[in-house]
């Protein structure tokens, strides 16, 4: 019966950035993947560049210029003491913002592959319609768009669910604020208690799974209609 007695904290505190990093990753990664779809030219090509960059670059390597840069001395941490703000290093806000770096291309490439799959027809029939720009993007875009969307949101919110080296780089493991389920799962490993680390990692696998499975039902379920 022990078996069946979890330490939730850890679950929750990553079910809760993993929610609050995916809203500001729709609000963010949005209208980047919009403006990649709707520009040509070398700039774009840069742009794409650096959003994927978290694709490719260690974990490690992102964790610590994020370090440098939320630290008291980084001009990010500057700027969050002089707004009153605070220190963001070892923080959920710190978590939130490097979860936000290191899962947006997760974000920013599906929404960009359907905005570039949808066209131009579309948009200039609701613009000859006297529609104005962020109405045809709300009532006409977003609406054809709604599957990748959701599909975009899955992959964020999985994304920051599995995150350990950022996190462990700026947040540590403070319980309650910073110790999350990929955190919890290291330490109990570390002490050799796999017992521990057994009910944390299946409650994070049946989670991913759920995610997923849905995410390839709304994509065959897109193919279908196509």
């Amino acid at each position: 019966m022990d078996f069946f007695i979890i330490d939730w904290q850890p679950i929750l505190l990553s079910l809760k950035l993993a929610f609050v990093t995916t809203i500001f990753l729709l609000l963010i990664g949005t209208p980047i993947a919009w403006k990649l779809s709707q520009s040509t030219g070398w700039l774009k090509h840069i742009v794409s560049v650096i959003v994927a960059l978290p694709l490719v670059l260690p974990p490690t390597v992102i964790g610590f210029y994020l370090l440098i840069l939320l630290s008291p001395d980084g001009w990010v941490g500057q700027l969050s003491e002089a707004l009153g703000i605070g220190n963001l290093l070892f923080s959920f806000s710190g978590l939130v913002i490097g979860s936000i770096i290191y899962s947006l291309p997760f974000v920013v490439q599906p929404l960009h592959n359907a905005f570039e799959a949808l066209g131009r027809k579309p948009i200039e029939t609701a613009y000859s319609l006297g529609a104005k720009p962020l109405d045809t993007f709300f009532s006409v875009v977003v609406p054809l768009c709604r599957n990748s969307f959701i599909t975009a949101s899955i992959l964020g919110f999985a994304h920051t669910m599995g995150e350990f080296g950022v996190i462990l780089m700026i947040g540590g493991s403070i319980p309650g604020e910073t110790k999350v389920a990929s955190v919890a799962i290291y330490e109990q490993v570390e002490m050799l208690n796999y017992t521990e680390a057994h009910k944390l990692a299946i409650i994070i696998v049946i989670i991913s799974v759920l995610l997923m499975l849905v995410s390839y039902r709304l994509n065959h379920r897109k193919r279908a209609e196509a």
